[in-house]
């Protein structure tokens, strides 16, 4: 005759030990336990066609209600352009930079990949807990492919700004193929952000709220619309270092050189030569980013969707 024995009953055999030692002493594993960082990545590895098909749906589904559709991706920044130009351009005359308008196109444009992968990577869980607690995948895949949905309108809206290059006068050059590496440091940059966000996000609600205000307060320390180089020259080094470590300032300046490099052979004449230790800088960033946001995300791995 079989004899069961109710664990949980009191004055049970093993009354009085907790879960954990429940766990430990019959080999059972907790329901939604944080796998191991090298099996949590190749779980997540196994899941990169659905971040990629995921991230696609959601870009076509973006602007489905509106009627200029997908346009809206390119519209939205070449606005953003305008206004810029309209105060920092016209009415603050700051257009000693030559090349002006591909310039600040670029800037707004690179600045906006940042920006929009964070915002979105801030409600990366809090947005999608239906899908999070329905199925069962690692949670890193919803920022990751939010991430990827910006990397997705960016390249949309390189085709614009390459036409703005070419149309301001600047000739395609070799220097271009250098877009690549910087945008691909940029996503690396990005998606460890993401992380960082997504985990903070899903525990604090009102971050979503707070931080357009961050991010309007970084693009303006940025030189999105100036040139850093040609305002900060009497600043003393400690700002000056901070202000040139500044990883949106990197990436902008990176990819500005590589479009236009015909801009700092001019600024050549007044010593703001291009820094070449700005693509150590940048990947200095993309490393610590990916490294330390992945591991931040992944030790809360268990308590996404709780609650």
């Amino acid at each position: 005759m079989s004899e069961t024995i109710n664990l949980s009953a009191p004055g049970g055999v093993d009354a009085g030990l907790s879960q954990k030692q429940l766990a430990d002493k019959y080999g059972l594993k907790v329901s939604g336990a944080r796998p191991g960082i090298v099996a949590y990545t190749k779980e997540l590895w196994g899941r990169r066609h659905f971040i990629v098909a995921f991230a696609t749906a959601r870009l076509v589904a973006q602007y489905t209600t509106a009627k200029l559709g997908q346009v809206w991706q390119v519209v939205t920044p070449l606005l953003n352009c305008a206004v810029f130009y309209l105060v920092f351009g016209l009415i603050l005359h700051n257009r000693d930079i030559p090349y002006y308008i591909a310039w600040l196109c670029t800037g707004v444009f690179i600045f906006q990949f940042t920006q929009s992968a964070v915002q979105a990577g801030t409600r990366a869980i809090s947005d999608n807990l239906w899908l999070i607690r329905a199925l069962h995948f690692p949670r890193a895949c919803m920022p990751i492919a939010f991430t990827v949905i910006q990397l997705q309108q960016l390249l949309i809206s390189m085709v614009v700004l390459v036409v703005i290059v070419l149309c301001s006068g600047i000739p395609i050059g070799i220097t271009w193929l250098l877009v690549i590496p910087a945008l691909l440091l940029q996503f690396g940059f990005n998606t460890g952000l993401s992380l960082i966000m997504a985990r903070i996000g899903s525990k604090t609600s009102d971050m979503s709220q707070l931080m357009p205000f961050v991010l309007r307060t970084w693009m303006y320390l940025s030189g999105v619309m100036y040139s850093i180089q040609g305002n900060t020259n009497t600043w003393s080094w400690p700002f000056r270092l901070i202000m040139t470590i500044n990883p949106a300032s990197v990436f902008m300046e990176l990819i500005r050189h590589a479009l236009a490099p015909v801009i700092y052979s001019h600024h050549t004449k007044n010593h703001q030569t291009m820094p070449h230790h700005l693509w150590y800088i940048a990947l200095g960033w993309c490393v610590v980013s990916i490294v330390f946001g992945y591991i931040y995300f992944w030790k809360a791995e268990e308590e996404y969707g709780r609650g």
